[in-house]
Order: C-alpha cells, then structure tokens, then sequence
C-alpha cells in the first residue's frame, strides 16, 4: 500500500447567495481513520471464494476466510497501486466525477482533486473545505456541480447546519468554475426543494440540465412539503453558470409511488438517476420504484414503465445500462449503508443488484427483470455492506461492471449472461473493527481509462485489472465521465 502526501492549496469557497430547506442522509458516520506510513496494513492474495470456478486461473483456489482488521485481500488479477488519503477533509468521502487525467472525489466537508496522469503515483491538486452533506459531484468542461442534502444556514462554504424546520435554511445545489484547477470558484447556488441528495448532468443545447433527486419530505419542514413526487430540474447555462436557475419540477409519480411496507421503502421522490443521452433514455432509482424515463425533452423527462419489488428490494438505489442499452441494473441499499447485510443469515437475493432487459419499443419498452447479483464472499457483522455506486468497464462485446460494497470492498462482475452473473474479481480490506459495527469501505468504484478508482474512507484507491475478459476495455479513452451521465464508449 502506497501513501502519498503532496503539497496542495486548500480554498475555503465565498458565499454565493439565495434560499433555504431539508435533507435526509443515510450515512453521516465520519471517515474511518486512515493507517500511518509507519504501520501498513498486512496485504495478502486470497484468490478466490466459495462459490468460484477453480479452473479460472484469476480466481485461484476457494477461500470463506473473512479478512483481519485493515487486512488488503484481493484476486489475482486485481493490483492495488496507490491509496492515497485526504489531508484536510475529514468528512466522509462520496462520489467520483473525472475529467482529462483528473479524479474530483466529493466528500461531506467539501471536494478533493487528484492528478492522476500517473495511476500509480496519483497526487492532491486542491482541497475545497465547503461543508455540505453528500456532496456528491459531477464535472462538465470547466464546471463542477455539488449536491447539498443536510439543511445549512445559508448556501455560502462558511454556512453551519440548521434545522429542516426553519424557513431560511437552504440546501440545494452549488456550481464551481474549475478553469484553475488550484483555485476553484465557486458561481452560483440554486435551491431545490428537499435539498439534494444526488444529482444527473443530462446535456442540452447552450446548457447542461441538472436533474436533482431528494426524498424524504415532512409537514414540518416549510421548504419540503409532502408530496414530493418527483425530481427538480436546474438548468446551468454554459456560458454563465452565473445564472444557473430552477426551470421545473417534474412529477414522476402521479399516483404517488410505492406505498411502502414491511420490507420495501415508500416512494417520495429519487435517490438516484442515470442519464444514457444518446439513447435519449435514463433509468431512475426512486426509493419503491425502478423507472424507466424519455429523456428527448431534457425539461420534460417521461416515464415510459416501472417497476417494483416488494419481497426484495428494500431502497432502489441507483442504475447502470449496458453498453448498448438494452439492460439496467438497478442496486438495493438494504440498511440504507449503515447495516451488515452480507452475511450467510441475509442471502444472496437482499441488498443486491437487479438485472433488469429492456423490451418492447418506444413508448411500449418495459423492464423485465431477469436476476440478482451480489457478491459471495461473506463480511463480517461489524463491516457495513450492501450494493453501492460502480460502472461499467467498456469490455468489447461483454457486460462488465465494477462496482463498490462498502466494507464488501470492490467486486467485478460480469452480467453478459443476464440469468447468471458472476464475480470475475475482487478487492476487499478487513472490517474497519471487529468489535463493533462501524462505518467505513468504499462508497463509488469507478472504471476510468484503463484503472479502477474508489473512495475509500481511507483515500483514494487506484487499481488495476488484468483480466482476458476486460483487456479490451483499456483501448477506451474518454476526456470526462460522470457515471450517472453514462457515455458511449463505443
């Protein structure tokens, strides 16, 4: 395990200036502390699990051992190159956005940018210090976008939390100029109504639309009154994000959604949508439901089927396409990310991946549900596990995806056969404790010109996979990817 520690500037953002409201956080733990220099942690090759192909030479042997306290285990065609941790944020770490040969990780207490020209040696540009739970990011040419989803006093980098219940709180959005890569500035704050958890980035002409996804609305709270049925749209003009503004919200769920029940939660807006803009389709995770939506119109996104599962499915919680769209898994955030849900008494059918086909044609496609997915290797009680964020990794001809457990490390595995996923490799580190639950592990794992990038509660890890099914993929090479605005990378 690499640690690398380089000289940065860290900017604390002015304030921009406009309204107020709500947010709902599944996970505020803070980040699990990271190991010294003077004490690595133990890395051994376990290449395999329970349920491998022994003849697969890049999964070796079987092995249910679950792993030490901070213990690195992978498969033999995963390599761990760097991990290197935040020097002033120490909030939990979120989501990836890249652009050119530059990593930008969110993190509750602001964002963080890498230089990752050498995968190997990746080193810390900036750290923004603008607090603001998740902060998830995206990047567009020289814009970044936050979300902002735990009610603050004002939309400014120096703002404190206040609660829901107060008029003048504000959540939202905030908008960076990133044409310095070393003094960001921060433009223009649009509030949405019940804040920001996550976000999209849906292209359009002359602007980039936003599609903003909260939930979780309450009577008291002014700024986000029940129901909230659907997604907020911002639209960021390109040339003067100065005056990005709100232009709609748009219902989704006319009838109001999943109702809720024992198992499953009750639909009152998205967690998470991805945008496929040359198909002119995006795939929507909306707490009860799975959607699928026409984007022809970015101001006016329709609903073309939905789907729910009320044995399964606990929280629909974000969505992948295949390469050419003809498939969307959808991820369960069983525990909503605080909870052990990979352990032998949970099974394999809760807190995982979905497969869903795509058929039919225009208006008449629906989903058809064909599998689930989830990794079979058991964490311990202590470790927070469930599906989370991961791409897909551009193999020609095969669905490949790579994707974040937190505490479940990172897994990748191949859908190509929709009825019978398999796991084809794997990163883990042992439990963050093994005393007591306790939050940790990798929240988005993304494929990005030829490596694999996580954030980790410890850093950023970079990794490498050698593998006969996915070398294909190191030949695509994009300028930008935000996951959830899914290119075509072929």
């Amino acid at each position: 395990m690499t640690l690398l520690h380089s000289p940065r500037r860290r900017l604390v953002g002015a304030a921009a200036g406009v309204f107020g409201l709500l947010a709902a956080l599944f996970v505020a733990s803070p980040a699990a502390a990271t190991p010294g220099t003077e004490d690595p942690p133990t890395v051994r090759e376990i290449p395999g699990h329970e349920s491998a192909d022994t003849d697969d030479p890049a999964m070796g042997t079987a092995s249910t051992d679950i792993p030490g306290v901070d213990e690195i285990v992978h498969s033999r065609n995963i390599s761990h190159l760097a991990t290197v941790p935040s020097e002033v944020l120490r909030g939990t770490t979120s989501d990836i956005a890249f652009r050119d040969h530059h990593a930008f990780v969110g993190n509750y207490d602001g964002f963080t940018i890498y230089d990752i020209r050498k995968p190997e040696r990746p080193r810390i540009v900036t750290e923004v210090f603008c607090p603001g739970a998740q902060n998830d990011i995206s990047v567009h040419g020289n814009l970044l976008i936050l979300s902002v989803d735990s009610s603050r006093s004002d939309d400014s980098c120096n703002s404190t939390t206040m609660p829901a219940t107060q008029p003048e709180a504000w959540e939202g959005i905030r908008v960076f100029d990133i044409s310095d890569l070393r003094a960001p500035k921060y433009v223009a704050a649009v509030e949405t109504a019940c804040g920001s958890h996550t976000h999209t980035l849906v292209p359009g002409k002359g602007a980039v639309y936003v599609y903003v996804s909260s939930y979780f609305p309450h009577a008291s709270y002014p700024d986000c009154q029940p129901p909230h049925d659907g997604i907020s749209i911002v639209k960021v003009p390109l040339k003067a994000p100065q005056n990005a503004e709100l232009v709609s919200f748009e219902v989704l769920f006319p009838d109001g959604g999943f109702p809720g029940d024992a198992t499953g939660t009750a639909t009152s807006g998205c967690h998470d949508i991805t945008a496929y803009p040359a198909l002119r389709l995006a795939a929507g995770a909306c707490m009860g439901d799975g959607i699928l939506m026409d984007i022809t119109d970015p101001e006016a996104p329709r609903v073309i089927d939905r789907v729910q599962d009320a044995e399964h499915f606990a929280f629909w919680h974000s969505a992948t396409f295949s390469q050419d769209g003809s498939k969307v898994v959808f991820t369960d955030e069983l525990g909503g990310g605080g909870a052990a849900t990979c352990t032998a008494a949970i099974g394999p059918e809760y807190g995982a991946n979905g497969i869903y086909h795509i058929t039919g044609k225009g208006d008449r496609r629906k989903l058809e549900f064909r599998s689930y997915y989830k990794i079979p290797r058991h964490q311990a009680d202590t470790e927070n596990c469930v599906a989370h964020n991961g791409s897909l990794i551009p193999a020609k001809g095969r669905d490949i995806m790579v994707q974040s457990w937190y505490q479940g490390g990172v897994s990748v595995w191949e859908f190509t056969d929709s009825d019978n996923p398999v796991e084809i490799g794997w990163f883990d580190r042992g439990p963050v404790s093994d005393e007591r639950l306790t939050f940790g592990g990798t929240w988005s794992a993304y494929y990005y010109n030829g490596h694999i990038y996580s954030s980790e509660q410890r850093g950023l890890d970079v990794l490498r996979i050698t593998d006969p099914r996915t070398n294909s993929a190191r030949s695509v090479k994009l300028s930008e990817l935000n996951v959830q605005t899914q290119p075509r990378y072929r």
